[in-house]
């Protein structure tokens, strides 16, 4: 009975020791902080909004890429290797790797 009981103890101040405070909320745009452009928008927003345009043109791009080393491995025998697919890849790469570091940015 006793070890009932210390084993419910020790997991209630195990338990209670893990538990986090909640996160501070983000600043909201309305924030006296909150860095504002000449035009009286909010800086955030608008690289936020750029960012997803590039994003967007960006990932247009490596579909088409994509399409282009497709079209390359069904034109060409399993022993053929494109240089160019090669380069398209490597592209992706690079394109992918741009999108992630803006996607990680805020």
């Amino acid at each position: 009975m006793s070890c009932a009981l210390a084993l419910a103890a020790g997991l209630a101040l195990l338990c209670g020791g893990m538990q986090r405070p909640f996160p501070d909320p983000p600043a909201s745009p309305d924030a006296p902080d909150s860095k504002r452009l000449p035009n009286g928008r909010i800086q955030s927003e608008e690289i936020l909004k750029a960012d997803h345009a590039e994003n967007l043109k960006d990932l247009a791009l490596v579909r088409k890429l994509l399409d282009a080393v497709e079209a390359d491995l069904k034109k060409y025998d399993r022993h053929v290797l494109s240089v160019k697919s090669l380069k398209d890849l490597e592209e992706i790469e690079k394109i992918s790797r741009r999108v992630r570091g803006r996607m990680r940015r805020f």
